[in-house]
């Protein structure tokens, strides 16, 4: 199947009262791994890169390619998505690559900047077809070229402000969450996350999904979160299949064993959190939810 945007799959998901996956993706095997897991269960997914992505595929246009060949071989909606760029021209240069979607983070920047910079960006999408994220607030921890050592909450009124201002397709808020493993116990804000959605009807995005705790994140969906970023958990899931698959006695290194075993572990990990997201709603439910 072709390449969607994330603002339909995203506009349903806020309706229906779950979230779609959004996972960072480097190679084939990753990819492959993420939407035969979304076809398997029925569910639109979105296939992420950021700035370690791009790098390890040597650029934009090898992971709109991987991306493509992946997406071709299933029948459920997939977005491809390019995750925190701070600039311009590097959100150019992936939507000229085929990017179907793109977030400008410009959340480190003055309020006014920021509406400035996004409405830009914004702009710049519409003539390519793609959606847009932004973010309002900051996670600690590092993502890319994003670094943050706290995390400063998103204010819900400035939210609303914001999405009136920009226009944009869905936003990033900061409730608690952080980029990585977390380093201490998390503390998510759910009163702020209700407030946030009472205020913003499109699409809110969790960013720092890997590690926080379940009943955290379904509560969060239950406010209005439609998109939930893994990226740290799905590269730990893929490593320790291949770390166990080198350490059976009948090991040998060939494709089969050592790749296969990396990726099948990476599939229970987005099959769990897929199952997570749907929020005890199954796929037939979804199916009326969106008319």
């Amino acid at each position: 199947m072709a390449l969607v945007t994330m603002k339909d799959m995203l506009t349903e998901a806020r309706r229906g009262g779950y979230a779609i996956g959004a996972f960072e993706f480097w190679s084939y095997d990753s990819a492959k791994a993420v939407v035969d897991v979304a076809e398997k269960m029925g569910m639109p997914v979105i296939l992420q890169v950021g700035h370690y992505e791009r790098d390890y595929m040597d650029g934009y246009l090898n992971a709109y390619r991987i991306a493509c060949i992946a997406a071709d071989r299933v029948h459920v909606p997939v977005a491809l998505h390019l995750d925190h760029a701070t600039t311009y021209s590097e959100i150019l240069s992936a939507l000229r690559a085929g990017f179907s979607s793109v977030m400008i983070d410009a959340s480190a920047r003055p309020f006014e900047d920021n509406i400035r910079i996004t409405k830009e960006v914004r702009e710049l999408a519409g003539h390519f077809g793609a959606s847009v994220e932004a973010e309002l607030g900051q996670l600690a921890g590092n993502e890319g070229a994003v670094s943050c050592t706290a995390d400063l909450l998103t204010d819900p009124k400035s939210a609303e402000e914001f999405v009136e201002r920009t226009g944009i397709d869905a936003l990033a808020v900061a409730i608690g969450t952080a980029h990585g493993f977390y380093k201490n116990t998390p503390h998510i804000d759910i009163g702020r996350m209700e407030e946030i959605a009472e205020r913003v009807s499109i699409p809110l995005v969790l960013h720092g999904g890997s590690g926080t705790p379940d009943e955290k994140v379904t509560a969060a969906i239950d406010r209005g979160i439609s998109k939930v970023n893994i990226c740290t958990e799905f590269i730990e899931a893929f490593a320790a299949g291949m770390k166990e698959a080198g350490e059976r006695a009948d090991f040998s290194y060939n494709v089969e064993q050592l790749f296969r075993s990396g990726r099948v572990k990476a599939e229970q990990l987005v099959e769990s959190k897929m199952k997570l997201f749907a929020n005890g709603k199954s796929m037939a439910e979804k199916k009326s939810q969106c008319g």
